[in-house]
């Protein structure tokens, strides 16, 4: 078997075809050797390589390695779409032209590489139901944005080559995707006149003839789930990487728990029949006897009234038991609120599958029997989730009610449920199985080398009990690239000081944001705190030619980051998902700031959940949970600054425990290697600084 190691060596064929444009690091060497054996051992292995090790060669050439000479198959699952794409479309393509050929040569080797991107099914659009969709326009949809979102997908439609949300144009009506997009519950399978043309099933037996598969976390965790269940769609396969692995507890959690959300029932009812509109899908069926079909919308409507009842109730006590209009409210009992939702949600399904079996055997009643099928089926699923977060059926798994106002100002209230550890659980669905898993991350461990291995915790809390390590630091000179600046004057929050707290920490981000003259991040733990600061920052910041693009406030993720990556004199203001998984290169970013050291807040029910078994266990919640994904979360903020060998700045902390609190060490030694570390002197923060 080829050496994976020495394919990219300074002399092996990867540098030889690239001419000067890459060059091997000894810490992705490493990496390589170690996928490599993990691979070959059928074994675990958790790798933390900082940025600028090249991790994506550094396990991909390995896959291939098992791909094509031993004829097995490689799942790489990312967290982040960009990865994903960076992977299929240049690093795999890139690779295959030059190590295909090398591979093949070797004596044994079974076949060709075949790579494929994997998506979730409600990614692709169905033909069928499309054209379905189009001839029903005027009874389906009941305003114009609706059909002009309609027109958009379908001029989109003649000119897609993959049928996928990833090139579709925004709609100005996203809910009208789910009356075309492709749906197991009324597929037609070979029935369907549009079968050969199916762009998922042509993604689907794409994926079954591939032997390196490219998918996201969502999607792979939500395989594991089912798997655990004696189901799955994902193909059999021999070893799993999973890049970007500092998120995987989380994703694993939300897909082995369950939720229901007051915008999902709502959909499904307005779909079958909009109350306001009287438009759906029950308006277009014309049959010779109506009384199916008016019990069928009759149903609708007990369902609307009881979803509304159910989710009410749930927002009263979520605002009763926080004190406040947004509030997530831990559950600790069963049967918090009556659960309306089940009884009404059955009857609504046993009345669709009645009005499908009352359809004439005729074939323009066909696709009327498969979209019955599956509007049967949700709403079955509807009330099967219901009855088991409110009775609280899953034992060792924490219950929490979300109640939150959106930008229109209406409330959206769900209620969830996810596994208080789901180390137990992934030991048992990932790491038994008969295939190896690397997982790799720039921010795995917490402690600093001298202090042992640091990956105690996340081995812990994955499950990966005897799982192989390996730390490798960055090639990067952090020394002369970046530099830590403590700024203490802000100060923490005390009780009754909170607008005095939020006036310093404001002339403070204008402060260092004006110092750079934009190019900034600045990153928060709190959205509140984010929409608070924005406010209070955005004139003075304005006055100096700064625009701030705020989480939220000024479009989604996506539209502020493009915008920030346009603007050198802007600042972006970001919660949590700015912390991770955005790459700014170049002078663009050359300023993060960090609010606040990144805790989880105590009262959080899953953080809460996880405190009370570690006391059970005789274990101290703070040290042995709540710090460790504190510095975690620390590193990646960090990892914002520099992502590329010509990246410069610095990072600003304006929270003083970083230097004060006994435990500030922690987060200084999980640095990278060499930053130099310097204590702000700066003029006393005053209300008249601006």
């Amino acid at each position: 078997m080829p050496d994976a190691r020495e394919l990219l060596e300074a002399d092996g064929p990867v540098a030889n075809a690239l001419e000067g444009r890459y060059e091997p690091r000894p810490e992705q060497l490493g990496m390589a050797d170690a996928v490599q054996r993990t691979m070959e051992n059928r074994a675990h292995l958790l790798a933390e390589a900082g940025t600028g090790v090249g991790k994506s060669f550094a396990y991909l050439v390995p896959a291939m390695v098992r791909a094509i000479c031993a004829g097995e198959r490689v799942v790489i699952s990312t967290h982040t779409i960009a990865l994903q794409e960076q992977l299929i479309e240049r690093d795999i393509p890139l690779l295959q032209r030059v190590l295909q050929p090398v591979l093949l040569a070797q004596p044994g080797s079974r076949s060709e590489l075949h790579a494929s991107l994997v998506k979730g099914r409600g990614n692709y659009l169905s033909i069928r139901r499309l054209e379905l969709a189009s001839k029903r326009r005027l009874k389906l949809f009941g305003d114009e944005p609706s059909r002009r979102s309609l027109g958009t997908i379908e001029e989109w439609a003649y000119e897609t080559h993959d049928g996928t949300l990833s090139t579709l144009p925004a709609l100005e009506r996203p809910g009208v995707w789910d009356r075309v997009q492709s749906d197991s519950g009324n597929c037609m399978g070979r029935k369907c006149p549009r079968h050969s043309q199916c762009f998922y099933q042509n993604a689907r037996r794409d994926m079954e003839r591939a032997n390196l598969l490219v998918t996201n976390h969502a999607l792979f965790f939500s395989d594991l789930a089912l798997r655990s269940r004696g189901t799955g769609f994902l193909p059999r396969y021999d070893h799993v990487v999973l890049d970007e692995a500092h998120t995987v507890e989380e994703v694993a959690a939300d897909h082995f728990g369950l939720s229901l959300t007051e915008g999902r029932v709502m959909h499904l009812l307005g779909v079958l029949l909009n109350s306001r509109t009287n438009k759906g899908y029950l308006v277009n069926l014309e049959l010779p006897e109506d009384r199916p079909v008016l019990a069928a919308a009759n149903a609708v409507h007990e369902a609307e009234l009881a979803a509304r009842e159910f989710f009410g109730s749930l927002g009263v006590v979520a605002s009763d038991g926080a004190g406040g209009q947004s509030a997530t409210l831990r559950v600790r009992e069963p049967e918090v609120v009556g659960n309306s939702v089940t009884p009404a949600f059955d009857e609504l399904a046993g009345r669709l599958k009645r009005l499908k079996e009352a359809l004439p055997d005729e074939p323009q009643f066909e696709p009327d029997k498969f979209e019955l099928n599956s509007y049967t089926m949700r709403a079955a699923e509807i009330a099967r989730t219901c009855e088991a977060l409110v009775s609280q059926k899953e034992s060792g798994f924490v219950y929490w009610i979300d109640s939150s106002r959106g930008s229109t100002g209406r409330p959206r209230v769900s209620i969830a449920c996810a596994p208080v550890d789901v180390g137990p659980i992934l030991g048992e669905e990932l790491f038994s199985r008969d295939f190896s898993v690397s997982l790799t991350s720039a921010t795995l461990a917490t402690n600093s080398r001298e202090e042992g291995s640091g990956f105690e915790h996340a081995i812990e809390r994955l499950g990966a009990v005897g799982a192989s390590t390996l730390r490798l630091g960055s090639p990067f000179d952090y020394a002369s690239q970046a530099k830590l600046i403590i700024d203490e004057r802000v100060g923490t929050p005390t009780r009754g000081h909170g607008a005095e707290y939020e006036q310093r920490l404001a002339d403070a981000i204008v402060e260092h944001v004006g110092s750079t003259r934009g190019g900034a991040f600045v990153l928060f733990t709190s959205h509140r705190r984010l929409r608070a600061m924005a406010r209070a920052c955005r004139d003075p910041l304005g006055r100096l030619g700064i625009d701030i693009y705020a989480q939220e406030a000024d479009g989604s993720r996506a539209q502020i980051l493009e915008r920030f990556r346009d603007d050198p004199s802007a600042a972006l203001f970001g919660a949590a998902s700015f912390w991770q998984g955005v790459d700014v290169p170049g002078d663009t970013l050359r300023n993060v700031i960090i609010t606040r050291l990144p805790f989880d807040p105590p009262d959080r029910p899953l953080a809460e959940a996880r405190a009370e078994r570690l006391k059970e266990m005789g274990k101290d919640p703070f040290r042995e949970d709540s710090l460790p994904r504190a510095v975690i979360r620390f590193k990646q903020g960090f990892g914002r600054l520099v992502r590329s060998a010509s990246d410069s700045g610095r990072v600003v902390v304006l929270d003083p425990r970083l230097v004060t609190a006994r435990y500030g060490a922690k987060f200084l030694a999980a640095m990278p290697e060499g930053v130099p570390v310097e204590r702000y002197e700066g003029e006393p923060l005053g209300e008249s600084a601006w």
